[in-house]
């Protein structure tokens, strides 16, 4: 008699395929995750132009130019103090820093209004923007005016250009309204922002 040579039911082989392709793609998900661990955090992005914003926030050394329609004694040039104010002829000292200048204008105005000015019209423009610092292993650190457009690399030949131990391929930037800096990766080709009040700090190349 012959004996055939005993065959394994189709299910529980089709079982085992199941299993080892599941182990597969679980080690290529380790694989993946593994990976995706050794790529260092991004960093910061290039700081855009704020200045040029309508929501662009004043600062201490921000110089407005406030005008009261029909009211040239009250029209002028006013500078945001340390304490964050401005002086203002009738109504003193107004709140200044943190807020814009549409802000500004409608906080005018309703002080005004307040039995000063009858139905008050008032405007706000800034003329000169609060300057920005830059230290570090630069030429000649220091405070500099800022200009509409200013980018990193202008604002380093500003300060006489980068020291022979300087990094030239990322520096740290401290925004006005912000406590921590940000370390910016900085191309010719890629011109990264400046805005005013930021502080920029250049730092040593590892030889």
């Amino acid at each position: 008699m012959t004996i055939k040579p005993r065959t394994e039911p189709r299910a529980p082989r089709a079982r085992r395929l199941i299993a080892g392709l599941a182990i597969g793609l679980a080690g290529l998900g380790m694989v993946g995750s593994a990976g995706a661990a050794d790529v260092p955090p991004p960093t910061a992005k290039p700081t855009v132009d704020a200045a040029t914003a309508p929501d662009y926030m004043l600062g201490t050394g921000d110089k407005v130019r406030i005008s009261v329609f029909g009211e040239d004694r009250l029209t002028g040039e006013y500078v945001v103090t340390g304490g964050g104010n401005i002086s203002f002829p009738l109504i003193g000292n107004v709140p200044a820093k943190g807020i814009s200048l549409e802000t500004l204008q409608d906080t005018i105005q309703s002080r005004l209004a307040a039995g000063y000015v009858r139905d008050p019209k008032v405007s706000a423009e800034v003329l000169n923007y609060r300057p920005f610092y830059i230290f570090g292993e630069i030429t000649k650190p220091g405070e500099y005016p800022y200009t509409i457009g200013l980018t990193v690399q202008q604002a380093v030949a500003m300060a006489g250009g980068f020291s022979y131990r300087a990094n030239t391929e990322r520096v740290f930037i401290k925004q006005a309204m912000e406590t921590i800096e940000k370390p910016v990766r900085i191309k010719k080709t890629d011109p990264v922002g400046v805005n005013p009040g930021d502080t920029i700090r250049i730092g040593e190349r590892f030889f």
